[in-house]
């Protein structure tokens, strides 16, 4: 096992395209560490550069402690699984999973060994003299991940290897590899798009933007404590409502347009003094809003009904505001309203965001 660490890290294509620029992080020994983003952020580029596959631009790469910039990807001791699987078609399962080891001259026993160990890990004895096209998409998936450990690497790297997946498998697959990585506790460098898969298996998650790293954290304190509304609009599903306000002039309330006024907490107005009077972007999770008044500082918001999406757990209704915002809520599993009527809701101010709505960077507020 090793950690790995990038300093100045940059790609840049064409001697003028930046895909990643000039990043710094370091992966901790045993973490397991997700890379978060849209389309285009970076982060498959940044796990490519890890592995070998993208030569660095500038900067430095350190595996263990050691400079890694012009190393063969080979000689890295590293194993990678891929979106597509990259399973060989005309071998056995067995052969997928010793051909990397074959290549290395490990000895036959050994061989036999890893891959039975690996198998009855992820339950795939029985597939072992099945063709790759004889599998179901789940079954590839973990063919796939086999033949990464059998090679007991210092660290895998996996670039959305689930995304292929159907929503059931993929549930299950998350839970395989958060097990998998308490059995083997190896560094995990992990690649997605999908927050769920950030928020459930990442130690911590690396939200990448346009190249750059915009924020580092556990998932929860990501979660509670967005660096910017790009974060909070992109973290979770339904995601923060963000709404443009303002603030009163003495800093009592924040205006959601001309007929919705919210008083702020106590606590809150401190963080707020200086934006009294100004323009701000007020944010709210769709479950700190509520059918009912709850204990707190609960203000009331009056809503029309747009929408509900009953998913079994519980309902989304989304309501558009005066003015026309429209905003989402996470209500119980029996919550009913008819779409077009009014309905009102009770805001927990308690666990309000405020954002410049310059650049979008968060406004410090004291949280319990």
């Amino acid at each position: 096992m090793a950690d790995i660490q990038l300093t100045g890290v940059s790609k840049i294509y064409g001697g003028n395209v930046t895909a990643v620029d000039s990043i710094d992080l370091e992966i901790r020994d045993g973490e397991f560490m997700v890379l978060l983003g849209p389309s285009g952020c970076g982060k498959s580029t940044t796990l490519r550069m890890i592995s070998g596959l993208e030569e660095i631009s500038g900067g430095e790469l350190r595996i263990g402690g050691r400079l890694m910039n012009d190393v063969d990807p080979a000689d890295r001791d590293l194993a990678i699984v891929f979106q597509n699987y990259a399973l060989y078609p005309h071998m056995t399962v067995g052969s997928n999973l010793a051909f990397g080891l074959k290549l290395r001259k490990v000895p036959k026993p050994e061989i036999e060994a890893r891959i039975r160990r690996t198998a009855d890990m992820l339950g795939i004895g029985e597939l072992l003299h099945r063709k790759p096209r004889e599998l179901s998409g789940g079954q590839q998936q973990r063919v796939a991940v086999g033949r990464a450990l059998v090679r007991e690497p210092v660290a895998f790297l996996l670039d959305e290897p689930l995304s292929n997946l159907d929503a059931k498998l993929r549930a299950a697959m998350r839970t395989e590899l958060i097990k998998l990585h308490h059995e083997l506790g190896t560094t995990i460098v992990h690649v997605t798009h999908d927050q769920v898969e950030a928020m459930t298996m990442g130690e911590r998650i690396c939200i990448m933007r346009n190249g750059k790293i915009v924020q580092l954290g556990a998932p929860l304190e990501v979660y509670r404590n967005p660096v910017d509304t790009f974060v909070a609009g992109f973290l979770a599903s339904p995601p923060m409502n963000l709404i443009d306000a303002r603030l009163s002039e003495a800093g009592a309330t924040v205006e959601l347009g001309a007929e919705v006024s919210l008083a702020i907490p106590e606590g809150h107005r401190a963080a707020l003094a200086s934006h009294h009077n100004k323009a701000v972007v007020f944010g709210i999770r769709p479950e700190d809003i509520y059918a009912e008044p709850m204990d707190g500082a609960m203000a009331e918001l009056d809503v029309t009904v747009v929408a509900l999406e009953a998913l079994g757990p519980e309902t989304v209704l989304i309501s558009r505001l005066p003015g026309g915002k429209e905003i989402a809520t996470r209500m119980g599993r029996n919550f009913h309203a008819r779409v077009g009527s009014a309905q009102r809701l009770y805001v927990d101010m308690n666990a309000m965001h405020a954002f410049n709505p310059d650049g979008g960077r968060a406004i410090a507020m004291l949280r319990a």
